[in-house]
């Protein structure tokens, strides 16, 4: 067995112990092609071999050199949901960078699942890709292993929940941004201003919502949680969530919507409850999609630098598949900035 097929020492306080493939099939009790075929990601070994295998791997620290590792021309991308406006901005940025590198880009879409499944990472491990870009998607234990055993990198854009300080990840400065947002609302005179949040479970949504309540408590304005809904980042969700809000006899002179797609839904509740916008409803959103300069009257939001967060990523997954050595875990955060249009003005007379 070549040198370099030997596992990373783990450091236990001792002296490294190492060991070869065939080591660790005797200890699985299966032949060392088995064992390869669990690195190289091949379906036909039984589910419960699989298990053993890739536990020993683990507990060994096995890394294959990555010198020796056979890659494709290929970037996975993943999604947890394809939104066709939003996720083109992400694609467009991956693909500047898996172009200037001379790799093709395989898509996939987890159906709405925050962590992609098994199947998923068993068709990554046999294609074995450059890396791997997850946006707002997270991996769990057994994933994250498979990937590492095979020397296959990732990085998380937006991700979905707090990816830990091994993982690295590209976000934005969402905070900031719902922070920016409100406080235009509140310079322009607004009292009472709603708020349509994402998903909780998704970390950018939530911070999105801390700055809005940040920013109405910094300005002496009581946060009322009937004015809060939870959304889901759809249009027809923004839409739904956005009459009710517009059908209070209190209803409130400006929304924030935690993105685009919820703040043209609200339009859309606003024409038909005989509102206007900005004269009975200011309304701000979130992402600075290309539609927000379409439509009418034009919208106020928060700029996501989506392409640029996306390139960010790209570069960042492909850096630490040429590393010598893992590299150190990397969280980089992109600044959000407020791009006033028509869509807010001072509050009508009430």
């Amino acid at each position: 067995m070549p040198a370099q097929e030997r596992s990373a020492p783990r450091a236990e306080g001792r002296t490294a112990q190492t060991a070869t493939l065939a080591e660790i099939a005797r200890e699985a009790g299966v032949s060392a092609p088995t064992v390869s075929k669990v690195l190289n990601g091949r379906a036909d070994v039984a589910p419960a071999t699989r298990t053993r295998v890739e536990e020993l791997l683990r507990a060994h620290g096995y890394r294959r050199r990555r010198a020796e590792a056979t890659r494709s021309p290929l970037l996975d991308l993943v999604f947890h949901e394809l939104e066709s406006a939003w996720a083109m901005e992400v694609i467009r940025g991956v693909e500047n960078v898996a172009r200037d590198a001379g790799l093709s880009v395989v898509l996939s879409e987890s159906a709405g699942r925050l962590t992609p499944g098994r199947t998923w990472a068993d068709q990554v491990a046999a294609r074995r890709p450059h890396g791997v870009v997850l946006v707002l998607s997270e991996l769990d234990e057994s994933q994250r292993a498979l990937l590492t055993s095979r020397s296959i990198p990732f990085v998380v854009m937006d991700p979905a929940g707090d990816p830990g300080a091994d993982v690295p990840s590209i976000g934005a400065t969402n905070w900031q941004g719902g922070l920016a947002a409100t406080r235009h609302l509140v310079d322009l005179g607004h009292r009472r201003i709603g708020a349509i949040s994402g998903p909780p479970a998704m970390m950018c949504s939530r911070a999105r919502i801390d700055g809005y309540r940040a920013a109405l408590e910094t300005a002496g304005l009581p946060v009322d949680p009937g004015l809060i809904k939870t959304g889901d980042f759809h249009h027809e969700t923004g839409y739904r969530l956005g009459r009710e809000l517009l059908s209070r006899p209190d209803r409130p002179t400006a929304v924030f919507a935690g993105n685009d797609l919820q703040a043209l839904g609200l339009y859309e509740a606003a024409r038909e409850l005989g509102l206007r916008i900005p004269e009975d409803v200011s309304v701000v959103g979130f992402d600075d999609l290309p539609v927000a300069r379409w439509v009418g009257p034009p919208l106020t939001t928060v700029r996501q630098p989506l392409t640029e967060m996306a390139e960010a990523a790209a570069r960042l997954v492909l850096e630490l598949g040429r590393a010598d050595e893992a590299s150190a875990a990397t969280r980089v955060e992109l600044a959000t900035s407020l791009v006033v249009r028509a869509s807010t003005g001072a509050p009508g007379a009430e």
